[in-house]
């Protein structure tokens, strides 16, 4: 028997199991750290990928738009923004030319307090800053459509700028493949009308169908919401890019800058070489961990990890997840879908009302659906993780139990464990 320790909020849960079981101990691959990201995202600038330095795209009389994350990614925006601001101003730009755009996509826009948290004080005080409104539509401006017939509405403050600079940082999504790059322009400041037309990509064509296969995490190869995208992002041109690439610790690994896609696309093949883990058989057992606080502080967040895991798990097998999730039901515009049982109805609602939020508790619930899943998680969340289709354990040892009664009765003796410590940031990538 050996011990597993796998983070829990801010905590750990920990369970012993038979060695002789254990498929496979999934974690990250090795990697190396930048050791300062201030340092790493200069030379990144100074020395980019398919593109000339950052100072030399830029001249004086340009208006230049620097599209940042939204307080709901938060990235280190803070820490390498008056970098990339430095270096505009070194190419003649001064700071009354520069306008901050931030990517809310469908959100809400920030306080002055979430301005001052995600891009630092020092720039709330030189720079001016544009909160993206996806549904103002006098602030919007209508460049055509893709040939997948998305309507390009484009944020005005970005749209009519001479130069546009994006950044953020690649992760794995379980939509577009990855998220960063493209993505701070569709959704980031695009309208509302091309978000929904560009996502609902994501569900099959057919009705009942359910999820399109091609919309999935680590695949940009025949993706049409990617595909569409990049349509959509290659319509504006943008001057430049710098994103950060992190480890599944959360640690920064590099810093990517230079040309809009050939820089982004670097970034996706160095995080899926820390990230995408191959495995050559899925296991009856999943044990896993979302990464604990804060990547566990509410199920929508945790659910990333519900869709990585499915990866590591048979058909039908089991998936204990230890998600703490203080604040379970936030935000009730996820929650609220995620307790819909009939998945036919579900569908058909999410449809006709399309969301993120519906489309990814849609996702989440087909996944607890297809398996037995097991949540170690408060006991005051109980009830609400019943209706989700979920069953309810106070402890990891306590789940393994009843997964152990539940094999025995089946009298399945030579079943398989894989555990996944980082399940969010992780992608078990099967070898066929």
């Amino acid at each position: 028997m050996k011990e597993y320790t796998l983070p829990y909020g801010s905590g750990c849960q920990k369970v012993m199991l038979p060695e002789e079981h254990i498929l496979y101990d999934i974690h990250g691959n090795k990697a190396s750290v930048a050791g300062d990201i201030k340092e790493a995202t200069l030379n990144a600038l100074r020395s980019p990928v398919e593109s000339a330095p950052l100072k030399d795209v830029v001249q004086k009389g340009d208006k230049v738009a620097v599209i940042v994350s939204d307080i709901t990614r938060l990235v280190r925006t803070a820490d390498f923004l008056p970098v990339v601001i430095d270096e505009i101003n070194a190419g003649g730009v001064p700071d009354e030319d520069i306008t901050i755009v931030v990517a809310t996509g469908t959100h809400r826009a920030h306080t002055t307090e979430e301005d001052v948290l995600v891009c630092g004080q020092e720039i709330v005080n030189r720079i001016k800053i544009h909160q993206h409104d996806c549904r103002n539509n006098a602030e919007l401006v209508d460049l055509g459509v893709t040939s997948r017939g998305t309507p390009i509405l484009i944020d005005k403050t970005v749209a009519e700028a001479d130069k546009i600079i994006i950044t953020g940082a690649v992760s794995l999504h379980p939509m577009a493949g990855f998220g960063g790059g493209r993505k701070a322009v569709m959704p980031g400041v695009s309208g509302h009308a091309t978000i929904m037309h560009n996502h609902a990509m994501a569900l099959a064509d057919e009705v009942g169908a359910g999820c399109n296969p091609l919309c999935e995490t680590g695949v940009l190869e025949n993706n049409p919401l990617h595909e569409d995208m990049t349509e959509v992002c290659a319509k504006i041109n943008p001057a430049f890019l710098v994103n950060m690439v992190f480890s599944p610790e959360g640690d920064l690994h590099e810093v990517v800058a230079g040309h809009w896609y050939k820089a982004w696309e670097k970034g996706c093949h160095d995080l899926l070489a820390m990230a995408g883990v191959h495995i050559k058989e899925q296991a009856d057992v999943v044990i896993a961990s979302a990464g604990g606080s804060p990547k566990d502080i509410n199920l929508y967040q945790s659910c990333k990890a519900h869709m990585n895991a499915v990866f590591a798990v048979k058909p039908g097998g089991y998936l204990i997840l230890t998600l703490d999730c203080p604040d379970i039901k936030e935000p009730a515009i996820f929650t609220d879908w995620f307790s819909k049982s009939d998945i036919l109805s579900f569908e058909k609602e999410v449809r006709a009302d399309f969301s993120i939020p519906a489309f990814v508790a849609f996702k989440t619930r087909c996944i607890v659906n297809s398996l037995h899943t097991y949540l170690v998680t408060r006991p005051e969340n109980f009830e609400f993780v019943r209706a989700t289709g979920q069953i309810p354990v106070a402890s990891l040892e306590e789940a393994w139990n009843m997964v152990q009664a539940d094999l025995a009765e089946k009298n399945k003796k030579d079943y398989t464990i894989t555990v996944m410590g980082h399940a969010s940031a992780t992608l078990p990538i099967l070898d066929k």
